[in-house]
């Protein structure tokens, strides 16, 4: 049997072992509020430092003497760290951009280009990545994008719509046209019949249908299999139901499923393919109300309780949405997707002397959002971010060094007791969100031999207080002149940290101890 076979088999298989996709619903869960919801635990913490009480004085101190020795100061700076930062985006729903007069390349790589922004982001449809069963087919310009990502150093983040209403093509590769029937949405989308959206006659294709979640595992595994774990991927948004796969297909009603217990059933156990392919790659649910009725609370917990990730396409929206981003886990990432308008006079939108953009960038921080998309909607190209930008500088400053976790070792205590040495590092955070994984600190001699190693507790530290952890050695060698440098785990796959601070830090984003206050 060869690979193709073998990925449809065992597709086939999942389909016949869950009758067809269609059988057993998952319990319905509905909206409830975040701050403090029982989420099952939280993420496994290897290697757990010890985190306190500490105690200073008396025969019981467990970190004798209570000096701190060095402390470190918030950077002003922009700190590009994995999890967190400013998102250009080549492709949202139309595609890249194709500008007159101007080459594919050097259109995408202005984007890329553009230097308060971390990652990228890609949206193609399916029909554009698979044009036949058993192999991908991965556009011109996504080839083009990841490659100029990778020069600037910057990583990629990526969805596969699976439905689009902004293109007149259906969402499905070509082969499976005539196995998967297409359901009308009943209804209409009024609005400007220039726009695709407002003339196109939309449906959905059965989901449940065997041929589709075929199709759809073999999707996955041929994505994953390239993609799963890449250091160029940054995280993969979970493929949904409807218009853009993300949960919806607003204005018009209903499902085109034969019940709403099969639309929760279908809908979840594609989340659990990708959950199933996507083991290192965090996937990235949106946080969409269940207007169609097709389990989107259902699919939005499983998502928090397996350690993945969640996202908005816009901030001023429902109020479920926002109790969502607002008070998630602190391990649990946020994205805003948010549109920007040019710098135009006639774009910029100005009530009471605030552009929509100023109005943007404080409601993203709000939310504690850990990263924010660098667009213009239907309109991408790098001149338009920069015609806002070269006159409305500020907002875009701000928020690249204000957005996700910015982590520092605000205080370092040393100690000795009983024949050891160590520090107690109080990790502050700068930033607006939580660590989305878990933070590792490792202290190494120059050499870089290790001496101490191990964990926090799971979206520590916190945009407030100082969460304090012990890192101990045998033996009286001196902590001044080690190494400390951070770690975030995300699924298992470990990534460096930069500390976000104003001293002096080595070249791989570790810093060197010493004494900086006076004795």
């Amino acid at each position: 049997m060869n690979r193709r076979e073998m990925l449809r088999a065992s597709a086939a298989a999942g389909v016949a072992a869950a009758g067809g996709y269609a059988d057993v619903a998952p319990a319905q869960i509905l909206e409830h509020g975040w701050e403090g919801h029982d989420f099952g635990g939280v993420l496994p913490v290897p290697d757990r430092l010890y985190q306190g009480p500490f105690t200073n004085y008396g025969a019981d101190a467990n970190a004798p003497g209570g000096s701190v020795v060095m402390a470190t100061s918030p950077s002003r700076d922009i700190v590009p760290n994995y999890g967190m930062g400013l998102t250009a985006y080549v492709s949202g729903d139309t595609g890249p951009p194709r500008l007159p007069g101007q080459s594919l390349e050097r259109s995408i790589g202005d984007i890329v280009a553009l230097p308060f922004t971390q990652t990228i982001y890609l949206r193609p449809n399916w029909h554009e990545v698979q044009s036949r069963a058993g192999r991908l087919d991965l556009p011109d310009w996504w080839h083009i994008a990841v490659e100029a990502a990778r020069r600037q150093g910057k990583r990629v983040g990526f969805r596969i719509m699976l439905e689009n209403p902004d293109v007149a093509a259906p969402g499905m590769p070509a082969f499976l046209m005539e196995k998967v029937p297409y359901v009308p949405l009943n209804g209409s989308w009024p609005g400007d019949r220039r726009e695709i959206r407002h003339r196109k006659k939309h449906a959905m294709p059965r989901y449940d249908a065997p041929a589709y979640q075929v199709a759809f595992e073999e999707l996955n595994a041929l994505l994953a299999e390239q993609l799963n774990g890449s250091p160029d991927i940054e995280y993969m948004d979970t493929m949904m139901y409807g218009f853009w796969g993300e949960g919806h297909h607003w204005p018009f009603e209903g499902n085109v499923f034969p019940s709403d217990t099969v639309a929760r059933a279908t809908m979840m156990r594609m989340l659990e393919v990708q959950l199933r392919h996507w083991t290192k790659t965090p996937l990235v649910t949106n946080t969409q109300p269940d207007f169609n009725r097709v389990g989107n609370a259902e699919m939005l917990d499983r998502t928090v309780r397996s350690g993945n990730w969640i996202r908005s396409d816009t901030i001023f929206i429902e109020n479920t949405q926002i109790e969502a981003l607002s008070n998630r886990p602190a391990w649990t990432a946020a994205l805003s997707e948010v549109g920007m308008t040019r710098g135009s006079p006639d774009r910029t939108k100005v009530v009471d002397g605030v552009t929509l953009n100023e109005q943007i960038v404080a409601h993203v921080l709000a939310v504690g959002a850990n990263y924010w998309s660098v667009w213009n909607w239907h309109d991408e190209a790098a001149a338009n971010v920069l015609s806002y930008y070269e006159k409305f500088p500020e907002p875009i400053d701000r928020i690249a060094r204000r957005i996700g976790y910015r982590v520092y070792p605000a205080f370092i205590w040393s100690f000795e007791r009983d024949g050891s040495s160590g520090i107690v590092v109080g990790l502050a955070n700068d930033g607006v969100a939580g660590v989305p994984g878990v933070l590792r600190l490792t202290v190494a001699d120059p050499a870089g031999t290790v001496l101490a190693s191990g964990s926090v507790d799971p979206g520590y530290p916190k945009p407030t207080g100082i969460r304090q952890a012990m890192l101990a050695w045998p033996g009286k060698r001196d902590w001044a002149g080690l190494r400390l440098r951070a770690e975030i785990e995300i699924k298992g796959v470990r990534r460096p940290v930069r500390w976000a601070c104003q001293q002096p830090l080595s070249p791989d984003g570790s810093l060197t101890l010493k004494q900086n206050l006076p004795t």
